[in-house]
């Protein structure tokens, strides 16, 4: 190997001579020009000496692989994950350079300084407890910057599943809503007992699930019917119960009400079914549209509902994405957004193949 591509370990930074930025550069886009030299990154540094492209001197001498693969893992925290992805898609063929909030990564046929990245990279391992708002962050920040969020997540054999983050605008195709009628709150859901009043709801707005001639509503339906006056409600002993009376039963029976019924609502109010989507692990399955009972279309989406502060277990959300990419549907997370009157935001997560 030419001396000349001989690089110095200078705190977490690599330095080489100008010599570099022709070789590694300008061919490759490896690193940032310093001066009249060029700067590597440590992890690409590591990439560069397992090729055996560079040589790396520190104050006790030179530096082998092992040698500074453990020196950066000491210096940076998540480095050998972020070196397995980096390699991953350095070996791929992308241009990957360092950036926010791991990676920038540009499009096949495109490279630094003649066209836009196309993918911000967040680098996660899993057993790395992840807070929603450290992915919702980058997706604004990459949405800003009319980029696309990938999900990186490594796990214990470094092998590596991709997925793309993004925020969804969710919009329906219903049309407005018939007036029901009297119905029952029972154990822990309401019977609308009336024919007519039970066919209009579930034929026009596929409420309820028809039970012979009457309708079976779940909670949230019952709240969201009740507060848009389409619904009048009793107990078992006749008693009316108001919106409150009803919520504060609602919230006995089912501790994540208010959280459900706050983005059921919403969804609603965007002209979208909404349904449970117990059978596939999630709170809600969402329709765009539907005909009628009768013509009832796969779903379009699995809507689960979170507060604001979650923090995800990668495992969980792995199989979340995946169950919903076996069905033929998009996952989707949503949760309320703080100190804003009823808005809702809402996660789409989708697995990627680079």
């Amino acid at each position: 190997m030419s001396g000349e591509l001989e690089g110095r370990l200078v705190e977490s930074r690599v330095s080489l001579s100008p010599a570099a930025l022709s070789e590694l550069y300008e061919q490759g886009y490896f690193g940032r020009p310093r001066g009249k030299g060029l700067e590597l990154s440590l992890v690409e540094a590591a990439y560069l000496l397992d090729r055996s492209r560079i040589r790396i001197l520190s104050e006790g001498g030179e530096l082998d692989f092992p040698a500074l693969f453990q020196r950066a893992s000491s210096l940076e925290k998540g480095f050998e994950f972020r070196y397995v992805v980096y390699k991953d898609l350095r070996e791929r063929g992308y241009y990957v350079q360092p950036g926010r909030p791991d990676f920038r990564v540009y499009p096949r046929g495109g490279r630094p300084g003649k066209s836009p990245a196309e993918f911000y990279v967040l680098v996660i391992s899993e057993r790395m407890p992840l807070p929603l708002q450290d992915i919702m962050q980058p997706v604004r920040m990459a949405g800003q910057m009319r980029k696309r969020l990938m999900l990186a997540i490594v796990d214990e054999e470094s092998d590596i599943t991709f997925y793309e983050a993004r925020e969804k605008s969710m919009v329906g195709l219903m049309t407005e809503e018939e007036a029901g009628g009297r119905a029952t709150l029972l154990e822990d859901r309401v019977v609308l007992w009336e024919r007519e009043a039970s066919q209009r709801l579930h034929e026009i707005g596929f409420y309820g699930k028809s039970v012979g001639e009457r309708l079976q509503l779940s909670l949230v339906e019952s709240a969201y019917l009740l507060d848009k006056g389409l619904l009048s409600l009793v107990d078992r002993s006749g008693r009316e119960l108001d919106r409150e009376s009803f919520a504060a039963r609602a919230r006995q029976i089912e501790a994540d009400f208010d959280l459900k019924y706050r983005v059921y609502s919403d969804l609603r109010e965007k002209k979208m079914v909404v349904k449970t989507g117990f059978k596939f692990g999630s709170h809600f399955r969402v329709y765009k549209q539907v005909h009628g009972p009768e013509k009832v279309p796969h779903s379009d989406y699995l809507v689960h509902t979170l507060p604001a502060d979650h923090i995800f277990l990668p495992p969980v959300l792995s199989r979340a994405v995946r169950l919903a990419h076996s069905v033929r549907k998009s996952m989707i997370f949503a949760y309320p957004l703080e100190g804003e009157d009823r808005m809702v935001s809402y996660l789409e997560i989708k697995r990627l193949k680079p």
